[in-house]
């Protein structure tokens, strides 16, 4: 199942270093969307470059729909408009049991992290594999 493959793949480089802005196909550093975009790139999916691009392709779904190789997207503190609405500012890879792959500044490396810990900032999900 591709889905399977994508999270396979994430898996590869955990711990890989996580740089703000990092640069688009690259495996040796990664930010969030870096990371979704070069992993799905690799296994037949082509995603835009930042996480509110990201948001823009595929199909919306509820958490309650989520599923493995699924898209999460949340807001970060630093992700607000000038009337304190909420933004994207990071995009996970839904890896099944509550978890996400994705790459944050407080570890600063590709990791795993429970998704219950990011719900206050959830902002939607996608589905990108078809």
């Amino acid at each position: 199942m591709l889905a399977d493959q994508i999270i396979l793949t994430g898996i590869h480089y955990l711990g890989t270093p996580y740089v703000f802005n990092a640069p688009s196909y690259r495996s040796d550093i990664f930010d969030c969307s870096s990371f979704t975009q070069y992993i799905f790139g690799l296994n037949g999916i082509p995603l835009p470059r930042n996480s509110r691009q990201q948001f823009l392709v595929g199909v919306p779904i509820s958490f309650s729909q989520i599923r493995r190789g699924d898209l999460l997207f949340f807001s970060t503190k630093k992700r607000k408009d000038k009337k304190g609405l909420s933004k994207i500012g990071h995009v996970g890879i839904y890896i099944g049991n509550g978890y996400m792959i994705h790459t944050y500044r407080p570890e600063n490396k590709v990791m795993i992290s429970e998704i219950d810990s990011w719900m206050e900032s959830f902002i939607g999900a996608k589905r990108v594999i078809k």
